[in-house]
């Protein structure tokens, strides 16, 4: 039997394939039918062209990385009643070029989702690739805390980058201003100190919302943990005093939680993979992603004489 590489075992460990079960159908629902409303609010010019004759297309992934977004575009294609054939498995490592995806239906059809299909799994799967490369840093560390994206998303786009974190290995950390309270510096200025502004929010927090506070030193920590906020964040700290930090921390108040942030880079981010470390968050995550490559060609006959990689479906 073959030994697993370090690598495959990592992999298996931050990859889980069945995350299409945290989602809502009703959501995917509204935001595909949303979605396509966008791209055509009036008439469809180029589909009177092509018409409604049954054609297949099939979704290249011309560039390596993390495949991510497959609900979404089931989703779309679902909406004008096409099929979607995956030979790919959500999650998995995709060396190009490669045939993911399959889709039968109306040509008119085919056509009205393939932009919009496209732009959910180039940026999903953009999105799990960056938050796989990271998670393979911090494993390879040895480190046993979370990388974590941030609220730093783009309007409207939240659910399909806050899953295509999870797709990549990493935390989706807060989805929304519900989900925690987080303090920042301009809710701690306007309350006029950490300990009122905990005092504060646990009024209606109560005891099932976590606290967070973001700490810019030492004392600001201390302060926020003795108020007891559940969560600490030390923001834009070196390593090293990130680590002494985080150390003391911990030795007064054991059940806290230490996450950093700020200016942290995928070339750092081993250098803050310390003890007493549990959440390290990048907003790099979800701002300024390179979108994989990925393209959509109708094919007759299971064949496109412009393009021979057609017929690479699912095996290299």
């Amino acid at each position: 039997m073959a030994t697993k590489s370090k690598d495959d075992v990592t992999l298996e460990r931050i990859h889980n394939p069945s995350f299409l079960h945290v989602l809502s159908p009703a959501s995917l629902k509204h935001m595909a039918r949303e979605w396509l409303k966008e791209d055509v609010p009036s008439f469809d010019y180029a589909g009177f062209v092509v018409g409604e004759k049954e054609e297949k297309a099939i979704i290249l992934q011309k560039e390596a990385g993390v495949l991510a977004g497959q609900p979404f575009v089931d989703a779309v294609f679902k909406e004008l009643d096409c099929q979607v054939e995956w030979h790919i498995s959500e999650g998995s490592y995709v060396e190009p070029i490669k045939t993911v995806a399959t889709v039968t239906g109306k040509v008119r059809h085919l056509l009205l989702g393939e932009r919009v299909a496209l732009n959910c799994l180039t940026r999903a799967s953009g999105i799990a690739s960056t938050a796989r490369r990271l998670a393979l840093v911090a494993a390879k560390c040895g480190w046993k805390g979370e990388v974590a994206g941030t609220r730093k998303t783009t309007p409207g786009f939240r659910l399909v980058e806050k899953y295509a974190l999870l797709v990549g290995g990493v935390s989706t950390h807060r989805h929304d201003l519900s989900s925690m309270i987080m303090l920042k510096d301009n809710h701690i200025w306007t309350a006029g100190n950490i300990t009122q502004a905990v005092k504060d929010a646990r009024v209606v927090g109560g005891f099932s919302t976590k606290i967070e506070v973001e700490c810019r030193s030492y004392e600001e920590a201390l302060e926020a943990a003795a108020a007891g906020a559940e969560i600490v964040m030390l923001d834009n700290f070196s390593p090293q005093t990130a680590s002494s930090t985080a150390k003391d921390l911990k030795e007064k108040f054991p059940n806290l939680t230490v996450e950093i942030s700020g200016g942290i880079t995928e070339a750092t981010l081993a250098t803050y993979c310390v003890d007493n470390v549990d959440v390290i968050s990048l907003g790099k995550l979800t701002q300024g992603y390179q979108a994989l490559d990925l393209s959509f060609k109708i094919c007759k006959e299971g064949k496109d004489p412009t393009n021979p990689l057609v017929n690479n479906t699912g095996a290299a």
